[in-house]
């Protein structure tokens, strides 16, 4: 994470606190105070380890560690995850080939900062740690975000959403196996939003990761469970127990409101692995690297559904006012009169938690929400150009929805009239 952060220093700097500041609420009401900032904690009361937060708050600092601009973190992604290059470059814990040099000793969490974040947060939460896990049946190793709940020195409990690690632990579970996993913490956002790309159940996301960073990434080989980790500030060693579950929550989602209380898979870890200085990565729930680092990966999905029906498409955007959930603004040239409302269905269909579609000509900056909102002012009409979905399966996080999601859906289709273009010409855009 070094080399990203000196990257990011002189463009958009790094506020480091030096006060003391407890983990418990206080850091969290810092964090708040500056969405957009990097921020190091250097003086958290009672541990030696210092915080970092908003790393990747920021689609800026994103496409600064992908290279690129943010018009182009889409298709960056999309070429990333359809053209994955095989990790070749790996190390052992200790090895001198290992850029970092980690201490190995007994699991203790009472040592890691881990911050309780709200009044009614069920405890602590590890909000930045990718779980590494291998496929019991395949080998195949799988790299994904997850909230963790502090429930003592060396246990946690996990949410996990149907997806591959759902898949891996019902698979051992059926063995009655427990499923050997490894937790890294502290990464540079091109690892952290590979780890949230959607592929296909038989890719490695660092494969991704390794397509961005131009087939440089260095694994860490974990010798008890042959789990490779990226070189990571913290990592944790242990198993999803078989048959073991835990009450996870309450804690604050994506949309800035209390997601509910469930059972979830329990962690019994053993071995902790931390670089020298090493620093604790935070994501601030409801904040900018939450929203992004969820959110984002959607955008290709959105982007290449939309282009099976309307090739012309030019860029997807979930908005941050939507918290890169529930609410999509979709570029497109358009070529016949109903490609806005084929675009609509496309998305909708394409991530099933979207609420809220807007389509827009290409002459509209999506990433400018008043811009978007001079599309929907100036060219909807509404009884020919909102679409209304009620009665249809959205996103269990919006509280307006019925627990299992079922929510009304809206498109807007915010795309000038063909044949009366000159109506709708944006002097300022063509003087």
């Amino acid at each position: 994470m070094e080399d990203f952060l000196s990257l990011i220093k002189d463009e958009y700097g790094i506020l480091k606190i030096e006060e003391e500041i407890s983990a418990e609420y206080e850091a969290a009401r810092i964090l708040r105070e500056h969405p957009t900032k990097t921020i190091i904690l250097e003086n958290v009361k009672g541990f030696d380890i210092p915080i970092i937060s908003g790393i990747c708050n920021t689609r800026e600092k994103i496409a600064k560690s992908l290279n690129c601009t943010v018009s182009e973190i889409t298709q960056k992604v999309i070429q990333a995850t359809e053209n994955p290059q095989k990790v070749t470059n790996y190390s052992g814990i200790d090895d001198s080939a290992n850029d970092y040099k980690y201490n190995t000793e007994k699991v203790n969490l009472n040592k890691v900062p881990i911050l309780t974040h709200y009044k009614r947060d069920g405890g602590a939460y590890i909000t930045a740690g990718v779980i590494f896990a291998k496929d019991p049946e395949t080998g195949i190793q799988n790299a994904s975000i997850h909230r963790m709940l502090v429930l003592g020195k060396d246990k946690l409990t996990v949410r996990i959403v149907p997806r591959h690690l759902y898949t891996y632990f019902q698979r051992a579970e059926r063995e009655n196996q427990d499923l050997e996993i490894a937790i890294a913490i502290g990464m540079d956002p091109t690892i952290l939003l590979a780890s949230t790309t959607s592929v296909p159940i038989d890719y490695d996301e660092m494969d991704v990761a390794n397509t961005f960073k131009d087939g440089k990434l260095t694994l860490v080989e974990l010798q008890k469970s042959g789990i490779k980790v990226p070189q990571a500030d913290i990592i944790l060693e242990g198993k999803l127990l078989a048959g073991e579950r835990a009450k996870e929550g309450p804690f604050v989602d994506l949309t800035d409101t209390y997601d509910v209380i469930r059972d979830e898979p329990v962690i019994k870890l053993d071995q902790m692995h931390l670089k020298e200085n090493a620093m604790y990565h935070a994501i601030l729930p409801a904040g900018g690297e939450h929203k992004l680092l969820q959110g984002m990966p959607q955008e290709p999905r959105i982007f290449q559904a939309v282009k099976n029906t309307v090739p012309t498409v030019k860029n997807v955007l979930l908005t941050e006012g939507g918290c890169c959930w529930l609410h999509a603004a979709i570029a497109i040239e358009k070529q016949t009169q109903g490609d806005g409302k084929n675009v609509i269905l496309a998305s909708l269909a394409a991530h099933p938690s979207l609420k809220h579609a807007v389509v827009v000509d290409e002459d509209v900056d999506i990433f400018d929400p008043q811009d978007l909102e001079y599309a929907i002012a100036t060219r909807v009409k509404g009884d020919d150009d909102i679409i209304i979905v009620p009665g249809a399966r959205g996103s269990s996080l919006d509280p307006v929805a019925t627990p299992d999601g079922t929510t009304t859906k809206i498109g807007v289709d915010a795309t000038k009239l063909l044949g009366k273009e000159e109506k709708f010409e944006r002097v300022s855009l063509s003087e």
